[in-house]
C-alpha cells in the first residue's frame, strides 16, 4: 500500500510554477490488485459509473459543511443517490445534468449513478461529511468492478478539516481502488484552485467558462465527449500551469476585458480532436497552498498540450495590471446609488457578503448606509436570518414589529440593524428559479418575508430568508410581488452571478465594499498557507487589485 503516495509524495517535492504533468504509470498495491485486473476484460459495453460532491470552502467562513449540509435542499437539490441523481438532476443547469443528457441515449455508455451532493459554499467541510459521501462513491466503485470509466462532477475548491485538497484526496482515494488506468473524468468549476494532484490522478479535466456560470450543464456535456474518446482509445498529454499572482472574485467576471479575451482564446468546446484545454481562476478565499488561477490543457502530443498552456500563461502575465476592480465603500455607493439619474434601477452588489463565496449573507452595512442616504424605492436581498423569518411569520401581514435584523454570524464588526419593520409579504421559501443559472432548480430556502423598514425619511425594503442563498435570481424579490422596475436601487448580496438576472434590469451597476468574509481586497486577506511566491506579490504590490 506505499507505492501510491511515496510516488505522490516524490512527484509534488519537484513542483514548480509552470511544472508539467503527462501520463505516469502508479503502481497499483497488492491490496487492490486483484480487483484492478478486473478492470482489463471489460465488455463492448462501456459502463460508466457517475457521481458529484461539490464545496467551495471559504477557509474565513463562519460555519462549517456538516453532513446534514448535503442533505439539505437549499438552491441545487438535497443528497441523491442512485437512480434519483437521474430524476432529481433533470433540466437543471449542473454538470452532471449536461453529462447524462449527452449520453442517455446511447447504449454503448450505460451510466451507473452513485451519489451527487452539494452544500451552500462555506467554512471548512467536516472530515464526517468528507467520509461520509466518499464512502458512498468508494463502495459502489467496487460493487461495480466492471465500469470501464468514472465521471465526477466536482468543485475544485472544496478543503476539509483534514485535508488541504479535498478532491485530490477523494481522486487519490478512488486510485488506491482502481488503479491507475481507468479513465476518470472530472468536471470542475471555474474558480477551482486546482492542484497536481487532481491533474495528476484525473485523465481528463473540463472547467466552466462563464462567471456567471450558465454553461455548468454545457461543461458536463464536454466531459461526456472527453470521456468518450477516452474509453475509444484516444491518447492524451497533459500540461499544467499555476498563474504566479491571484485575481479577486470581482475581476473573474467573463463578460467583461480582460476575461472576456482571456476565454476568446480557449478552442470551441471539443470540436479540436487534438486538444481540450482549460482556464480556472482560482478562488482566492481559501487559505491554501494552491489557491490561484490556473490552466490545463490536454494534447494529441506533450508540445501540443505545452504550446497551449504557454500561451495562456503568457495572456495572464501580459494582462496582469488589468485584473481589478472599482469598489465603492457602502456609505458611496448607497450615495451614488441616490444622486443617479436614469429610467432604469441602479443595483449594489454586496460582494463581500456574498453567501455564495462562503459569507454570512447577515451582514448591515449596506443597509445602513442605505438608510443614512435617505434612499427611496430600494430593496435589499438577501438577509439570512431565520429568527426574523419566523417573528415576520407570527407578526403577521400589514403589521409592525421590532427587531435585530442580520448580524447574528458572530463575525467582529458584522453587528445587527436594530430598528421597526412592518410585514409586506410572507412565503414559505418554495420557489422556481428563473434566471438562466439556476435553471431548472427551485428554491427550498426556508420561511420568508418581505420587509419594510418603518421610518419617516426614507422607503427601503429587505427580503429576509431563513437559509443563505445567493441574491442571483430576480424571483427571489418577484415572488414575493417585487415589481423590480419600478425600484429605484436594488441592492444584492452576490459577486457576479447577479450579473446573469440584472444586468439587463440595471442602469447602473455599483460594486459595494462592505463588510464580509468573502474578501475582495487581496492584501486583506489574512493567508498563512498561500506559497511564498504569491504571498510575496501580494505584499510588494498592494494595489495589485485596486479599489479606487
Amino acid at each position: 500500500m506505499e507505492a501510491y503516495p511515496r510516488l505522490l509524495k516524490s512527484f509534488n517535492g519537484h513542483r514548480h510554477p509552470g511544472s508539467l504533468l503527462f501520463f505516469i504509470m502508479i503502481p497499483k498495491c497488492s491490496a487492490v490488485a486483484s480487483l484492478s485486473r478486473l478492470y482489463k476484460g471489460r465488455s463492448i459495453m462501456k459502463k460508466i459509473l457517475i457521481a458529484g460532491f461539490q464545496h467551495e470552502t471559504n477557509t474565513f467562513g463562519a460555519t462549517k459543511a456538516q453532513f446534514k449540509d448535503f442533505e439539505e435542499a437549499d438552491s441545487w437539490p438535497a443528497l441523491l443517490s442512485d437512480d434519483d441523481v437521474f430524476s432529481g438532476t433533470e433540466h437543471i443547469n449542473l454538470p452532471i445534468s449536461g453529462f447524462i443528457e449527452a449520453l442517455k441515449s446511447d447504449t454503448n455508455y450505460p451510466l451507473i449513478p452513485i451519489v451527487w451532493a452539494s452544500a451552500e459554499p462555506s467554512s471548512y467541510v467536516t472530515d464526517d461529511a468528507f467520509n461520509r459521501i466518499s464512502k458512498m462513491i468508494l463502495d459502489s466503485i467496487r460493487r461495480n468492478p466492471d465500469i470501464s470509466g468514472i465521471y465526477l462532477d466536482l468543485h475544485g475548491a472544496m478543503v476539509t478539516e483534514s485535508f488541504q485538497d479535498g478532491e485530490g484526496e477523494l481522486l487519490r482515494r478512488i486510485r488506491e481502488v482502481v488503479g491507475n488506468e481507468l479513465p476518470i473524468v472530472i468536471s470542475l468549476d471555474l474558480h477551482a484552485n486546482i492542484t497536481e494532484q487532481m491533474v495528476l490522478l484525473s485523465s481528463g479535466i473540463c472547467i466552466y467558462r462563464t462567471y456567471p456560470h450558465i454553461d455548468m450543464a454545457e461543461t458536463g456535456g464536454r466531459a461526456a465527449i472527453l470521456l468518450k474518446r477516452l474509453l475509444n482509445g484516444k491518447m492524451l498529454f497533459k500540461a499544467f500551469r499555476q498563474v504566479p499572482f491571484l485575481i479577486t472574485l470581482p475581476a473573474q467576471h467573463t463578460g467583461a476585458s480582460p476575461c472576456q479575451e482571456l476565454y476568446s482564446l480557449l478552442p470551441d468546446g471539443l470540436e479540436s480532436d487534438h486538444l481540450s484545454c482549460d482556464i480556472a481562476m482560482g478562488f482566492p478565499p481559501a487559505d491554501i497552498f494552491d489557491a490561484g488561477p490556473s490552466v490545463v490543457a490536454f494534447g494529441s502530443d506533450q508540445n501540443e498540450a505545452n504550446q497551449a498552456a504557454d500561451a495562456l500563461i503568457e495572456y495572464f502575465q501580459a494582462h496582469r495590471e488589468k485584473f481589478n476592480v472599482k469598489m465603492l465603500s457602502a456609505e458611496e455607493a448607497a450615495r451614488t446609488a441616490m444622486s443617479h439619474e436614469g429610467s432604469k434601477p441602479v443595483v449594489i452588489a454586496d460582494v463581500q457578503d456574498n453567501p455564495g463565496a462562503g459569507a454570512p449573507s447577515d451582514t448591515t452595512q449596506l443597509l445602513k448606509s442605505l438608510l443614512d442616504a435617505k434612499a427611496t424605492h430600494a430593496v435589499l436581498g438577501l438577509i439570512n436570518d431565520p429568527e426574523v423569518a419566523a417573528l415576520a411569520h407570527k407578526t403577521g401581514l400589514g403589521h409592525n414589529f421590532s427587531a435585530n435584523l442580520g448580524g447574528k454570524s458572530g463575525l467582529p464588526n458584522m453587528g445587527p440593524l436594530e430598528g421597526c419593520f412592518r410585514v409586506r409579504a410572507l412565503s414559505d421559501g418554495i420557489f422556481d428559479f428563473t434566471g438562466a443559472m439556476y435553471q431548472g432548480a427551485k428554491a427550498q430556502i426556508g420561511p420568508m418575508a418581505l420587509l419594510e423598514v418603518v421610518a419617516d425619511d426614507c422607503d427601503i425594503q429587505v427580503v429576509v430568508g431563513s437559509k443563505r442563498c445567493q441574491c442571483l435570481d430576480q424571483a427571489i424579490f418577484t415572488h414575493l410581488g417585487i415589481d423590480l422596475a419600478t425600484k429605484r436601487i436594488i441592492a444584492l448580496k452576490s459577486t457576479v452571478h447577479f450579473r446573469g438576472d440584472f444586468e439587463s434590469l440595471a442602469d447602473l451597476i455599483i460594486i459595494a465594499e462592505a463588510p464580509g468574509a468573502n474578501f475582495c481586497r487581496l492584501d486583506e486577506i489574512p493567508y498563512q498557507n498561500l506559497r511564498p511566491e504569491l504571498l510575496a506579490t501580494i505584499r510588494s504590490s498592494s494595489d495589485s487589485n485596486p479599489s479606487p
